[in-house]
């Protein structure tokens, strides 16, 4: 007679954590979501509604914005990070071991401080801007162009919050490849060299193909993110580039108090972000069953 499978014991506390936690606050996001805000409740008299997402239309500047600036993110974080990863996969161990501590020691800091850091650095009286007054480039430029330049404008603009979300996710891109990069196997790099193939075609044709599984799992671990992203958008962005972050936590921190329609948008976008992880999971599976044959 087969045995009922059965929840460990020591599993428990873990299963119970993560209802608690992660399944609870979701069915109450969904539940909030088809809620009509003058009923109160779904189950009440006339609750139900799909008004909470109909009323999302005119919030479409901000889903593109946020879309767009979150894939700018990941694909500059996939062009810095992939070289960085491979480079210290190919170095010696030492050199590894002083990598990713380097690496690994801004994310020891706290976030808000780490972004904090390049308002000094972008701000109109910041470092930057003080550097260009102290070696006369803004009268240099003014001086040609007759123009009254007194600073570079660099935050409150989508380049600032591009850049506060590379510089805090890039170390998600870069381990993950690094990971696969060095656990490659490397007969199958000697015996495509005996073949013939010079490192461009080794590269090309062996490595990137097998380090592909890095590569979408950084590209998750950044796309994610970036996508709901609301402290470095508020910080850096100076108030100028709301993104789907910003919008959910206005509906329910911000005057404009309507936690039905925050909850429909937070629902959305998780959606959004599910399915962009299962296409990017199946096109990983894709190019592993490619590679095989």
């Amino acid at each position: 007679m087969k045995k009922r499978n059965r929840l460990p014991l020591f599993a428990v506390p873990y299963v119970g954590w993560m209802a608690l936690f992660v399944v609870a606050p979701i069915l109450m996001v969904v539940l909030y979501a088809f809620t009509d805000a003058q009923a109160g409740f779904l189950f009440s008299p006339d609750g139900f509604t799909l008004e909470n997402f109909a009323r999302m239309g005119s919030y479409a500047p901000v889903f593109l914005r946020s879309f767009q600036l979150a894939i700018v993110a990941t694909l500059v974080c996939v062009l810095i990070g992939y070289p960085v990863a491979y480079f210290m996969a190919r170095e010696g161990e030492q050199f590894q071991k002083m990598a990713m501590v380097i690496i690994m020691l801004p994310m020891w800091m706290n976030f808000l401080l780490r972004t904090y850091s390049w308002i000094a650095i972008l701000d109109r009286n910041g470092f930057i801007n003080q550097f260009c007054r102290a070696i006369g480039l803004f009268d240099l430029i003014n001086g040609i162009f007759g123009t009254n330049l007194e600073y570079f404008q660099m935050l409150g603009t989508p380049g600032a919050v591009v850049l506060g979300m590379v510089y805090n996710y890039l170390p998600f891109m870069i381990l993950p490849i690094y990971s696969v990069i060095l656990k490659l196997d490397h007969s199958l790099l000697e015996a495509a060299r005996d073949l013939g193939a010079n490192s461009v075609s080794v590269f090309r044709r062996v490595i990137f193909p097998l380090s592909l599984p890095g590569i979408l799992s950084g590209v998750t671990m950044v796309f994610v993110p970036s996508v709901s992203t609301f402290a470095i958008s508020q910080m850096m962005g100076g108030g100028t580039q709301m993104m789907l972050g910003d919008l959910i936590e206005l509906q329910f921190l911000g005057g404009a108090y309507n936690p039905y329609l925050g909850s429909a948008i937070a629902l959305v976008m998780m959606v959004i972000v599910v399915i962009c992880m299962y296409v990017m999971n199946r096109f990983g599976e894709g190019e592993e069953e490619a590679v095989m044959l």
